[in-house]
């Protein structure tokens, strides 16, 4: 089973629907950063991208998950952490959009 552990939200300055970045740690084994946390186009909750090589043309992420299942803890885990900060009035976002994730 997947466990991940330590996850940090780093929140930006919004731009094109992304709102900040996670880091977390898999297992107590991989460091996984910089994971991209979007405002879905539906505006309805968020989604994750990952860290990809620009310079690669067919933009493929350098890791992401093989597994759904591990994609879901993953997910759970970053969203629970976003939550828990937005609530707590985390400056420059807005708390209406708790409700939405």
């Amino acid at each position: 089973m997947t466990r991940i552990s330590e996850v940090n939200i780093q929140f930006i300055k919004p731009t094109d629907g992304l709102i900040g970045f996670a880091n977390l740690v898999v297992n107590d084994e991989l460091y996984l950063g910089s994971i991209g946390i979007h405002r879905r186009l539906d505006g309805q909750g968020y989604r994750l991208t990952y860290p990809n090589k620009k310079s690669n043309p067919t933009s493929r992420p350098l890791f992401h998950p093989i597994r759904r299942e591990t994609s879901q803890v993953i997910e759970a885990a970053v969203f629970t952490k976003l939550k828990d900060v937005m609530r707590k009035g985390y400056a420059g976002h807005n708390r209406a959009e708790i409700d939405k994730g």
